[in-house]
């Protein structure tokens, strides 16, 4: 039976990422390409890849852009963020199930890979404390989805749930199979109508 579950940030609780990147990229000129090529070149002086980095809090935000800003030859990062929030918006459709199967006594906990300085950001646009028992925030935790270790800090802080009793909801298929590596559930969002279904479908059959 499914007693948790876990749930992502970005692109689940909110519209998909890509139309910020998007519209980022169409403000400030910088190819969508370009952009990917420039964290690639970035990884070997910062000793990996950046926004993994980024993404476990081992390098601030103004570092992360920092880095980018000079593979780009200079491009102005500094509007990136605010951006990037002024184009994502709340999937209320998914906040009203999600707190239909709370109400029916579902447990629910958010697992996202995110950035330390945009906590404030975040949280402010969803009820983190009225529908969440707990936040695993990858760049407080030093570990991000897939990696085995921020599922276990999940299942950690559920407090003795089987990996088999929750479930991943999360736009990676990547991050899927790597709750599923640790025996969890996992329904890839694709969309709200989906993954409600597929959440529906193993709640039933518990």
């Amino acid at each position: 039976m499914i007693e948790v579950l876990v749930c992502d940030f970005g692109g689940v609780l909110t519209t998909p990422l890509e139309a910020s990147f998007r519209f980022w990229s169409e403000r400030s000129g910088v190819a969508l390409e370009d952009l990917g090529t420039a964290l690639e070149r970035a990884a070997e002086p910062l000793g990996g890849h950046p926004l993994h980095l980024l993404e476990r809090g081992e390098i601030t935000e103004a570092a992360f852009f920092e880095a980018i800003s000079r593979e780009l030859g200079g491009v102005d990062m500094s509007d990136f963020s605010e951006t990037y929030f002024e184009h994502l918006d709340v999937n209320e459709p998914l906040l009203e199930r999600l707190r239909a199967w709370r109400a029916n006594g579902l447990r629910m906990i958010i697992c996202t890979n995110n950035v330390r300085e945009w906590e404030p950001r975040w949280r402010a646009m969803v009820p983190v404390d009225e529908l969440f028992e707990d936040v695993v925030d990858s760049a407080f935790v030093g570990a991000r989805k897939p990696e085995p270790r921020i599922f276990e800090i999940v299942l950690e802080r559920v407090g003795g749930v089987a990996p088999e009793a929750c479930v991943l909801l999360d736009d990676f298929e990547v991050n899927c199979e790597g709750a599923r590596a640790l025996g969890m559930h996992a329904v890839r969002f694709e969309s709200t109508e989906q993954a409600v279904a597929g959440v529906e479908r193993l709640l039933d059959a518990g």
